[in-house]
């Protein structure tokens, strides 16, 4: 993911100082591998060590109930900043960064009212958008999917844009959405997701956005046996089905962690199209797909988000999608 220079100073100019400690992140569940969220914070945090030749701190995530313990417990090492992946992480981040005010805190994908606490935030519908926007031209029976993980208003922010951006592109295109669990098991369930493909692709789907962590590899696959196309979420998945992928709503976790882990200023930070956030994700595994007429839709709806000319609907804000 190629992110404007402009994310990457917005963040910069936050820190006011770099972290002396050692610096620790919290992957949560799905862990550090799981080729989307969490592991573009992991490739952050990689930068981070690769360039500073330093050491940091890690935890992965297995069940709900370690998050306050393992969070408490880099604090009590010593661990600043301690950044936490996923908005699950944000009720054990305040609590911990209560008792522990002269530590610096970072949570992704939450937000934490704290003077310790810098939260990052992105604005998922208007790349989701954009993808949205690509399944409808591409899509060859006027019917797109979309399978998501847990079931929770930042999933329904990411359906929501694509739901939008859908329509954008083809006010006759329908839009079949299932969401794989309430529990955060829903996160790495490829089994479960790849089912849900097969019911949608069987339905007439012949396109899926899955915004699902590791359950999205098994929606992938089902694509790859059926024939059909995806779009992956958080990181560039283009390359894991390459020729099945359409595209990737990628965003810029991995900028948020290594500008985290070299200094932090607590407040909010929204980050969107407008700072090189969130995007579609294009390069040589998908090339094939995506059309000249495609690019040339998918660059001005870009355009005139970041102009304010096209409103994308935040779902979160509104709790609904209207």
């Amino acid at each position: 993911m190629k992110l404007k220079p402009t994310l990457l100073a917005l963040l910069a100019a936050a820190a006011t100082g770099t972290a002396l400690a050692e610096p620790a992140v919290i992957f949560d569940m799905g862990g550090k591998f799981d080729k989307s969220f969490n592991e573009a914070g992991y490739r952050g945090a990689e930068r981070w060590k690769k360039e500073t030749g330093k050491s940091y701190m890690e935890f992965e995530i297995s069940n709900p109930t370690q998050r306050e313990q393992a969070i408490r417990r880099m604090a009590e090492r010593g661990a600043d900043p301690i950044v936490g992946i996923g908005f699950s992480q944000g009720s054990a981040i305040e609590k911990v960064a209560k008792d522990f005010p002269k530590i610096k805190f970072v949570i992704i994908d939450s937000v934490v009212d704290l003077p310790n606490v810098q939260s990052i935030v992105f604005k998922e519908h208007e790349g989701s958008f954009l993808v949205g926007m690509m399944a409808a031209i591409a899509s060859k029976s006027a019917k797109v999917g979309f399978v998501g993980g847990m079931d929770i208003p930042l999933i329904r922010k990411f359906q929501c844009g694509y739901e939008q951006g859908a329509k954008y592109a083809n006010p006759k295109v329908t839009v079949t959405a299932n969401m794989t669990g309430t529990t955060p098991q829903a996160w790495n369930d490829p089994a479960r997701g790849a089912e849900l493909a097969k019911a949608q692709f069987a339905a007439g789907v012949d396109v899926i956005f899955a915004a699902a962590g590791g359950t999205g590899l098994g929606v992938y696959q089902a694509a790859k046996d059926a024939g059909k196309l995806a779009i992956g979420v958080d990181s560039n998945q283009n390359h894991l089905q390459p020729g099945t992928m359409l595209t990737s709503m990628a965003k810029g976790v991995d900028v948020a962690v290594y500008t985290a882990f070299k200094g932090v200023t607590p407040g909010m930070t929204s980050l969107g199209l407008k700072e090189g956030a969130v995007e579609a994700s294009l390069d040589q595994h998908n090339a094939k797909l995506v059309t000249p007429e495609m690019k040339k839709r998918i660059d001005q709806a870009k355009a005139d988000i970041v102009a304010g000319k096209i409103k994308v609907i935040d779902y979160m804000a509104n709790n609904a999608c209207k």
